[in-house]
């Protein structure tokens, strides 16, 4: 492994390992050098700055855990390399009834949790309703608000989900309110990874870090705010796999000190982008030619902007934020390793409107909007980042960009677990997600609106930062995951985005 490094970078700002906030983790690249077939044994070190913040997949939900949580668990449904649907826990894809509302799932027999307890029917059942549970505070919860029942749950007026049933111990049946074209991709991300009911008792609110699952590899060590330590699953049920033997993940590393030991071989893989210069120098050194891998990811990064905290309650004000910011600064303090966005989806993302222009960057017209609002003076407010460079010089560059249309803004840089934490409790008026970019978890349009603008997701702890909650858009949404006709389905939401946009819920940025 030491002597075959390969540095995986993106094209885009977050340059993440899986999904953002949410996401899908890229499939790894072919040595460019070897060809050779993958051979067993040999420990990968991987380097973060920033501690994970749990490996529970029912609360882990950025790029630093998901990558870690996959290795500790699985679900009924993954991916293949691409963005196809394969059975995983699952025996095969599930059985859907005519009306589209019924999917039967069969269980995998001989898979156990790493405590050596088989997993049955009841665990699924468990793990879905423990996500839905708002003690749980899940920001997946949202996800799963279309199965029978889910909202009465939730609200307390019944003590189960009614569509969540275990037939027998290998077989789990999910019943739908409404069709939903999208259930399976939800069924594959990590919220629907199954748990055992046990020993998420016995840890409790610390089974984040003490995760037991049914996954690859097993938790040997985390010492906080230095590594964690995983070793491979002997008992793991896809024969063969995992091929090595132990990953290191070292926390607390500057990305410079990260490149540095990665050009020496002491570390195999950097969680987190090389300093622009640094990236400069590589892709210019032939030296690095067949060991960086560069790939345009599917997210969209973007400043949030809480509707519910004033004066950020007046559309106008937010409107004005989007005039206001200069998109193409920031691609040029990222080297060009990026692109502007005009839209909340990205390009490469179904459903994305060509046509669509959004707004250009135009000071005078945000001072207007301002003045129409009644803060021709402007205001003061704050905005969170995350302390990884760059992404504190990218707020300046947010700061210097207000500072020219009245509005004083103070920059708070955090740890990323605690950006999350207080933008999902609805604790700042602003967070810019860069290195916390909202990558998409599976491949629809969809997953852009549900889990971080849609009603459901409006829960503390959730994902949906601007605290947003739009009944009209809402149902428009919901009616939309149940038509079948595609064209007619991303036509839709062209509409449905367009309203999000002049809502002016995000500022999104590259």
């Amino acid at each position: 492994m030491k002597k075959k490094i390969l540095l995986y970078l993106l094209l885009v700002l977050a340059m993440t390992l899986s999904a953002c906030g949410g996401g899908a983790t890229p499939a790894p690249a072919q040595n460019a050098t070897s060809g050779l077939s993958p051979q067993k044994g040999g420990e990968m070190i991987v380097a973060y700055k920033d501690d994970l913040a749990t490996l529970d997949p029912a609360i882990g939900y950025d790029w630093t855990n998901w990558p870690a949580i996959k290795m500790v668990f699985d679900g009924l449904l993954d991916y293949d390399s691409g963005t196809n649907i394969q059975p995983r826990i699952a025996e095969a894809l599930p059985q859907i009834s005519a009306d589209g509302l019924t999917y039967t799932f069969k269980i995998r027999k001989g898979v156990k949790f790493q405590n050596g307890r088989e997993l049955v029917a009841d665990d699924v059942v468990y793990t879905i309703t423990r996500v839905l549970n708002p003690k749980t505070a899940s920001p997946g919860a949202g996800f799963f608000l279309g199965i029978k029942g889910a909202q009465e749950f939730i609200d307390g007026k019944a003590t189960s989900v009614a569509g969540i049933q275990a037939l027998d111990a290998n077989t789990v049946e999910f019943t739908l309110a409404a069709p939903d074209v999208t259930f399976l991709n939800k069924m594959a991300i990590n919220f629907a990874y199954i748990v055992p009911k046990e020993e998420v008792e016995k840890a409790g609110e610390n089974f984040g870090h003490a995760p037991v699952g049914t996954g690859p590899y097993k938790l040997k060590e985390w010492v906080a705010g230095q590594r964690l330590v995983f070793e491979r699953n002997p008992d793991y049920f896809f024969e063969g796999r995992p091929f090595i033997d132990k990953i290191t993940v070292n926390v607390g590393i500057e990305p410079d000190v990260a490149l540095l030991q990665l050009e020496k071989g002491e570390i195999q893989l950097m969680g987190d982008p090389p300093p622009g210069a640094d990236w400069s120098r590589i892709t210019a050194d032939p030296a690095w030619k067949n060991r960086i891998e560069v790939e345009q990811t599917v997210n969209t990064t973007y400043i949030a902007i809480n509707v519910n905290e004033k004066p950020f309650d007046n559309v106008k004000v937010r409107q004005a934020l989007n005039y206001a910011i200069d998109k193409n600064r920031i691609v040029q303090l990222l080297n060009g390793r990026a692109t502007v966005a005009n839209q909340i989806l990205p390009p490469l993302m179904p459903g994305y409107d060509k046509a669509y222009t959004g707004y250009e960057y135009n000071p005078d017209k945000a001072k207007q909007l301002l003045a129409d609002a009644g803060f021709a003076k402007g205001f003061e407010t704050s905005i969170e980042c995350i302390s990884v460079d760059p992404q504190p010089k990218l707020c300046e560059s947010f700061q210097q960009d207000l500072a020219k249309v009245g509005i004083k803004l103070t920059i708070n840089t955090l740890a990323a677990p605690n950006v999350i934490a207080d933008a999902g409790n609805g604790k700042t008026p602003l967070v810019w997600s860069g290195g916390l970019a909202w990558t998409q978890d599976y491949p629809d349009p969809d997953d852009f609106y549900t889990p971080i603008l849609g009603c459901g997701s409006n829960v503390p702890g959730g994902w949906n930062w601007s605290r947003y909650c739009n009944k009209t858009v809402d149902a428009k949404g919901s009616e939309l995951l149940a038509i079948p006709d595609r064209d007619a389905r991303m036509k839709g939401y062209a509409e449905l985005f367009k309203l999000l946009m002049d809502d002016a819920v995000w500022v999104p940025v590259i």
